[in-house]
C-alpha cells in the first residue's frame, strides 16, 4: 500500500484479512507490541448530556450493571489466556475508566488522547494523530498494551465500528503503518 505524499498525513492503515478469535488470542499471548483498542463496556444511550463536566461522573453516561460485568468478563477473558499486559490506558471519561478498572489487569492511567471528541470533532485529526504515533512507539513494548476508549476515536483510526466492549487488536508495521489484525 503506497503511503501518502503529505508529509503532514497520518500513516495509512493497513486492514489484512480478518483472523479467528482464536489466532488474535494466540498472537496476544506470543507476540510483543500489540496494542487492544477496546470501546468502553455497555453504557446506555449515546453521547454525553449538555451538563458534562470530565471531573464529574454524575454528569456523564455511565456503565450499568450490565457493563460493569461486562467489564470484570474482558478481564477474566485476559487472565484466563495468561495474556502479558504491559500498560492499561484509558480515555479521562468516567465510562472508559470504569471500563478498565473494572477489568483489573494493571493499573490504569488516564490518557486524554483516548478522550472522545463525540461532542467536538474539530480535536479528531489532532487527537488520531497522536493516537497513531502512540501504537507506533509500541512496537518493542514487551507485551500487551490495553488501550479502553470510544467508538469515535476507533473508528477514525480504523474506519471500524466496533461495539460496546468489543476490541480491535493493532500493531505498528516496520513500514510506519498501523496495522489491524481484527477484532475480538
Amino acid at each position: 500500500m503506497a503511503q501518502s505524499t503529505d508529509p503532514t498525513a497520518p500513516p495509512l492503515v493497513v486492514q489484512p484479512p480478518s483472523r479467528s478469535a482464536e489466532e488474535l488470542w494466540a498472537l496476544l499471548q506470543q507476540e510483543s507490541g500489540l496494542v487492544v483498542l477496546f470501546r468502553h463496556a455497555r453504557a446506555p444511550g449515546t453521547g454525553d448530556p449538555p451538563t458534562f463536566r470530565i471531573d464529574d461522573c454524575a454528569t456523564q453516561r455511565n456503565l450499568d450493571a450490565a457493563g460493569q460485568q461486562q467489564s470484570r468478563q474482558l478481564g477474566e477473558a485476559f487472565r484466563q489466556r495468561q495474556i502479558p499486559v504491559a500498560r492499561v490506558l484509558s480515555s479521562q471519561w468516567c465510562r472508559s475508566l470504569d471500563t478498565a478498572r473494572l477489568m483489573d489487569l494493571a493499573p490504569v492511567e488516564p490518557f486524554p488522547v483516548l478522550n472522545s471528541f463525540f461532542g467536538d470533532r474539530t480535536t479528531e485529526p489532532q487527537q488520531t494523530r497522536a493516537l497513531q504515533q502512540f501504537i507506533l512507539d509500541q512496537r518493542n513494548t514487551p507485551g500487551v498494551v490495553v488501550l479502553v476508549t470510544h467508538q469515535v476515536n476507533i473508528t477514525a483510526l480504523t474506519t471500524l465500528v466496533p461495539r460496546e466492549g468489543e476490541a480491535v487488536l493493532v500493531r505498528a508495521t516496520p513500514q510506519g503503518e498501523i496495522e489491524v489484525l481484527g477484532r475480538i
